[in-house]
Formats: C-alpha cells, structure tokens, sequence
C-alpha cells in the first residue's frame, strides 16, 4: 500500500513538533539548575546572600520535584500526557517569570520550587507520549533524544543566558525563558491525543519492586553527585583563576558531551541485553572525572574541562540509559509508575547533592565534598552489578 505524498511533509511536521515538545519538555525543567548555576555570581551579587546559598535553591526546586515524583506517574497516568504537559509549561512560565520579578533570596527560594511541579511531570508525561505516539523500534532513541534536552539546558545556560545577562541583566535572561514556555505549551496540543485512556480508573499507586528499588538507588547516588558537581564547578574553577566567562563555558561543555552521550549510548543500551553493566562502566567514568576535577589548579585547568567533559560523557547518560529500561523492560512495572519512581529518586539526590556539598566541604572547592561525590558513585558501581543480579535472577525464574 503506497503512501499518499500529500500528506508526508504534514506527517514530518508533526513528528518533528513531537520531537520538540518531548526535547522543550526536558530542557525547560531542568534549566533552572544550570542558570542558577551559570548566572548564581551575579544573582548573589544583586540580592546580597552568600553564593553557597545558591544550593538551597536547588533544594527547593528539586526537592518539591522529589516529593511530587512520588505520585506525578499516577496523575499522568490519570490526566494524560496533554494536560500533563500544559501544567508543566505553564508553570515553567510562571517559575521564570517571578524569578525575574524577584527582589530577595526568599522570593527566589518560592519562585524556584515552582519549577519542581514541572521536573515532576517531565519524565512521565514524556514517556508516556512517546509510549503512545512512537513505534516500539524507535522508542530507545526517541528517548535518548529527548533525554538529551536535558543537556540542551546546560548548553544554553552556559553559551546564551550569560551573554544576555551581561548585556540586558540577569532578570532578562531569566525572563525570556517565560514566552518560551508558553509557546512549547501551545504546540503540545498539536502532538498529544485529544482523547485519553486512564490505564488507572480510580488514581490508586503501586509500590516499586525490587528491581525499580535498585535502579532507583543508582538513581539517587548519581543524582546527588551529578548536582553538586554542575552547581559548584563555576564557583570552582574560579577559586582557581579561571575566569568567570570561561567557567560558565564549562557548563557548555557539560552540555555539548551530556547531549552527545544520551542520544548516542540510549540506543546502544536498548541493544544490550542489560543495561546495568553499560550502567557500571559509565558510572566508573564518571567517578574518575570528578577525581581529575578536584585535582585542577591554577596552572591546570585543563583538568576543569577534562571532569567537565567526563562527566556529560558518563554520569549524564545514565538517568535517560534508566529511562529507556523502564520503557522496554516491563519488568520494572507500569512505565509511567516506574518512570515517576526513578524521578523521585533521582531529584532527591539532585536535592541533596549542593547543599550537602557546601555542608561538607565548608568552601565550594575542598577535598572533603569532592572525595565523598566518588565515594557514593563508586558506592552506585556496586549496586548496578546487584541490580544485574536480580535481573538475572528474575529471567532465570521465568523461564
């Protein structure tokens, strides 16, 4: 049967506005982390609190995230992806714009947690379009494409808000980010069913099994690590003479490398027959990166950009390598339950990772908050190969 060619350029429209709204979908959320990371100085600066205080920001954003992320998959199951996403960019938009009208730490602190009802959403709400709307064969790079949103956030927070923020002000940079959102929800109705079918009829919630439980400690591990270090390696290379422009540039390459591994090693780990292993290799990576980071001085800073870029290579792929297995693998239970319940255990270490950082390092910069980041993801290398156990385990009992 052949297919009319009217309709093919209608057809590439809406797939590629499907693969933008997943990608925006991503990116939007997460972007809070790195402009507050890029643009903390200045924000500092202006509102007269000290720059270890910009964890708490993080902490409120990705800490609502955690809380909501216990019950965000139940909802999304139970509203649809639509109405999902147009909560989730409409409170982008409400986020940035009170960040940008913002006139003491406080309001940032309210204005920042807003955010966290959109990070909740995301994973679900995308997973379960793409669950809907894309072929099973082309579900694992779909995914590790619209992971790779996440890193788009990190490139634009480091090459884009800085410049406008040194040209127009900081409340600008954040400010734009509002239309944006508005537009991104507008587009979602175009791409999502008008009609949905509640797989939960009456809003009930399901425990995680034991395979959801260690993927969702993995989770945590690498997303305590993985925030300290994109909020403090700024505030870091500065303390060894780098310049501010060109620390902000490292968030730059964290993104660039973070985007090149999601949508390159998504795909390769849905053609493994377990990903916990690709899991365990990338998590070893990324634990050396941060041992060559804390090794930098003013005289190398080439070990800046060298932990920069290991870390996006390794650590960034795993939340969308455990995406994927969730979608794949049913296994690890109902997609949009299990996709919520990782959530919650990766913003919960995404929550904890500055502030606990600051804690223990007393500077942004000391051995201590460094040494503990590579205890707990050399701590996660050994869960995934447990995790790797009780798949097998669970293959060998079914057969």
């Amino acid at each position: 049967m052949s297919v009319d060619s009217s309709q093919l350029p209608r057809a590439m429209l809406v797939n590629g506005l499907l693969q933008a709204v997943l990608i925006f979908a991503m990116t939007l959320p997460m972007l809070i982390l790195y402009a507050t990371s890029t643009l903390g100085p200045l924000l500092s600066e202006d509102l007269h609190f000290e720059p270890a205080a910009i964890g708490y920001l993080i902490m409120s954003s990705f800490g609502l995230a955690a809380v909501l992320s216990l019950r965000a998959g139940a909802i999304v199951d139970y509203i649809g992806a639509r109405c999902a996403l147009l909560v989730l960019f409409g409170a982008i938009a409400a986020a940035f714009a009170l960040i940008a009208a913002a006139q003491v730490f406080w309001s940032l602190i309210a204005a920042t947690a807003i955010c966290g009802i959109a990070q909740a959403l995301a994973n679900p709400a995308t997973n379960l379009l793409i669950a809907q709307q894309v072929r099973p064969e082309q579900r694992a790079s779909v995914v590790g494409l619209k992971q790779s949103g996440v890193q788009l956030a990190a490139l634009f927070a480091g090459l884009v808000l800085p410049a406008v923020a040194f040209q127009y002000g900081w409340r600008i940079a954040f400010g734009v980010i509002a239309p944006v959102a508005i537009v991104f929800g507008l587009a979602a109705l175009f791409v999502t069913p008008g009609q949905h079918i509640r797989g939960n009829k009456r809003l009930t919630f399901v425990r995680p099994n034991a395979l959801l439980s260690w993927l969702m400690a993995v989770q945590f591990s690498v997303g305590l690590a993985l925030s300290a270090f994109v909020t403090f390696l700024p505030t870091f290379a500065t303390q060894q003479d780098m310049p501010l422009v060109q620390a902000d540039m490292l968030i730059a390459v964290f993104g660039i490398t973070g985007m090149l591994s999601r949508i390159v090693l998504t795909p390769l780990g849905a053609k493994l027959r377990d990903e916990s292993y690709l899991l365990f290799t990338l998590i070893a990576v990324a634990a050396a990166a941060i041992v060559l980071t804390m090794q930098a001085g003013p005289e190398s800073h080439w070990r800046l950009w060298a932990g920069a870029a290991g870390m996006g290579l390794s650590a960034v792929a795993t939340n969308a390598i455990a995406m994927s297995m969730l979608i794949r693998d049913s296994a690890f239970g109902l997609v949009t339950a299990a996709s919520s319940y990782v959530s919650f255990a990766f913003f919960s270490g995404f929550a904890f990772g500055p502030p606990l950082f600051g804690l223990l390092s007393g500077q942004p910069g000391s051995a201590l908050g460094w040494n503990v980041l590579t205890g707990l993801l050399c701590l996660a290398c050994v869960m995934t190969l447990r995790l790797a156990s009780a798949r097998k385990r669970r293959a060998l009992a079914s057969v």
